[in-house]
């Protein structure tokens, strides 16, 4: 199987209440970015203001060229709590999410997950999707 050409990964946690002050003090860490409900949000390619219409806790692991989903799992969740309850306290509460970006460089490219990565999403209730891009397609930066 030929591998990805390069992967991006986000851990997100959002909801209409939450505060990312909150979540950074139970997770142990700052966010990369993070937006209050009601937030006005300036686009970085747009440049035009909008509200933002949930709160939301960002956490997105170094780019990898070629792609290494199962290095950034290990590098996001090696900066937080390992804490089961804790995390199963934030996915009660909120919506949690592995967002990860695949980026090909010609058809028919693939990946797999390891076991170790499947435990430590699993253990914290943590959902994982994947947005693919082909070499035809104008993906984003």
């Amino acid at each position: 199987m030929a591998y990805l050409n390069r992967s991006k990964a986000t851990l997100r946690v959002m909801g209409d209440d939450l505060d990312p002050e909150e979540i950074s003090r139970l997770l142990g860490c700052q966010p990369t970015t993070a937006q209050y409900k009601g937030e006005e949000i300036v686009g970085r390619r747009s440049g035009r203001t909008r509200l933002a219409k949930f709160g939301m806790w960002r956490l997105t692991a170094m780019p990898r060229e070629p792609e290494d989903i199962d290095g950034q799992i290990a590098e996001l969740f090696g900066q937080l709590v390992d804490n089961p309850e804790i995390w199963r306290a934030i996915a009660q509460r909120y919506t949690v999410d592995l967002f990860c970006g695949l980026f090909m460089k010609h058809g028919n490219e693939g990946f797999s997950l390891s076991p170790a990565s499947l435990l430590a999403l699993g253990l914290r209730h943590v959902e994982i999707g994947f947005d693919l891009y082909g070499p035809d397609d104008d993906s984003p930066a």
